[in-house]
């Protein structure tokens, strides 16, 4: 990034500097700073002795000290020392259940003395149990009950959320449920992504009509995305889900509203769940333990991420790896998430989950961190952020850490420094 190879935000930096430096003041800058801005395919884009800075929220300069077209002071109203902090991208999670009512550690202590999650399900557990507890808790109990989770998530790193209905099963509920989603943006200051999983289970009412309630979840739809509640749809195509047929109808219902689409797919068994919502140019294939080689071939051709959700693995104590090897050969991008839920996935920590695909599915620490930034972003159809560079999104952390790799290395532990949504720094509850 030297002479002729500056980048041209660095160049027209220096120009508008020289013709009225007044108008081009950046917000804030961080100095003393080593940068892994994931430009780029591979490596973490490592840039020591840099400097970030940023302007309206998004970043006008990530580079070495030495490039920046004057002194940071005559740059920037508000100049920080990061005292050789590590600063990333804003950490993503995109795939999280985090707004539900009452908790399944019961059903947890269920599974340990041998009950399997099918087992548990068609007893009356599972999801529905969920349903119960929120469907009786009011929209300002669900939000003080659902706020410290992705609270949580935002103080090891998290600057963008996707949260998912699909615990209220019926217009109310789910509304309910995408506006606690809305709010806890507003509260925590971050970016939320809501989806609507209306498919996720088939509730009481419908027992034994789940073609009957799939005509009621694309009756729901349009209502709600008409109230901007929804930016997103998703459904559970499963044997104790969704058919694929049933899965279909949700899909064509999204599409003619010009939603995108993502699946939970191929999870306990393959149900060509990822050929299907790749055949939507869907966004995700989420889960994909049992995805096919057609199934990967289809998500390649048709641009989908696969996101790897270890926590439930981990917890449901799986041995069926998704096809990682199928993913790499085909070049089908691996995102990383909590997947953060009430019954399989009880995870509050996006690191701890980059430290789980490490374990459990062999990723590298890069992997992981390119998981939980770069194709996260990808997984929500969000090309703004992801990587430190001029132009996107300022979204970042710092770390007191050595290298990057000990993001996914420390199990648990306090590594933050600070956390910036936007160019704004976020007052932390740690």
């Amino acid at each position: 990034m030297r002479g002729a190879a500056r980048t041209a935000a660095v160049a027209a930096t220096e120009a508008a500097v020289a013709t009225d430096p007044v108008d081009v003041r950046w917000d804030g800058m961080l100095v003393n700073a080593r940068l892994a801005t994931l430009v780029g395919d591979a490596g973490y884009g490592v840039i020591e002795d840099g400097a970030l800075g940023w302007r309206d929220g998004v970043l006008v300069f990530a580079g070495p000290r030495t490039d920046l077209p004057s002194l940071p002071h005559a740059l920037a109203s508000d100049v920080v020392d990061a005292q050789g902090d590590w600063i990333t991208p804003g950490l993503i999670d995109c795939h999280t259940h985090i707004v539900f009512g009452g908790d399944r550690a019961g059903e947890f202590e269920q599974r340990l003395q041998g009950a399997s999650y099918e087992e548990i399900a068609r007893a009356g557990g599972g999801i529905v149990s969920t349903v119960r507890a929120t469907r009786t808790a009011s929209e300002d109990e669900l939000l003080a009950q659902s706020l410290p989770r992705a609270r949580a998530l935002r103080d090891d790193g998290v600057t963008t959320l996707e949260i998912k209905s699909g615990y209220g099963l019926d217009l109310e509920n789910e509304r309910k449920m995408l506006r606690v989603a809305r709010r806890i943006g507003e509260a925590l200051d971050i970016t939320v992504r809501t989806t609507f999983l209306g498919a996720h289970a088939l509730p009481p009412e419908y027992a034994g009509r789940a073609d009957d309630y799939i005509a009621a979840v694309c009756e729901w739809l349009p209502v709600l995305h008409a109230e901007g509640l929804v930016d997103a749809v998703d459904a559970f195509c499963e044997r104790i889900g969704f058919t694929a047929a049933q899965t279909q109808r949700v899909f064509e219902s999204a599409h003619s509203l010009g939603l995108p689409v993502k699946l939970h797919a191929d999870q306990l068994s393959d149900g060509g769940g990822a050929a299907l919502v790749a055949g939507f140019g869907g966004l995700s294939a989420d889960h994909v333990e049992y995805t096919s080689e057609a199934g990967v071939a289809a998500m390649k051709q048709a641009g989908s991420v696969a996101v790897l959700l270890p926590g439930a693995f981990h917890v449901l104590r799986e041995t069926t790896l998704p096809p990682l090897d199928a993913f790499r050969t085909h070049g089908v991008p691996m995102a990383v998430a909590t997947d953060c839920n009430p019954g399989t996935s009880p995870l509050q920590s996006l690191r701890l989950a980059m430290s789980l695909a490490c374990t459990h599915f062999r990723l590298t620490p890069e992997d992981a961190l390119r998981g939980a930034t770069v194709h996260a972003a990808q997984a929500l159809g969000m090309s703004d952020r992801g990587r430190l560079v001029a132009g996107q999104r300022a979204d970042f952390v710092r770390w007191r850490i050595g290298q990057p790799a000990q993001l996914a290395y420390w199990l648990g532990g306090d590594l933050l420094s600070g956390v910036y949504a936007g160019g704004r720094a976020i007052t932390t509850d740690r």
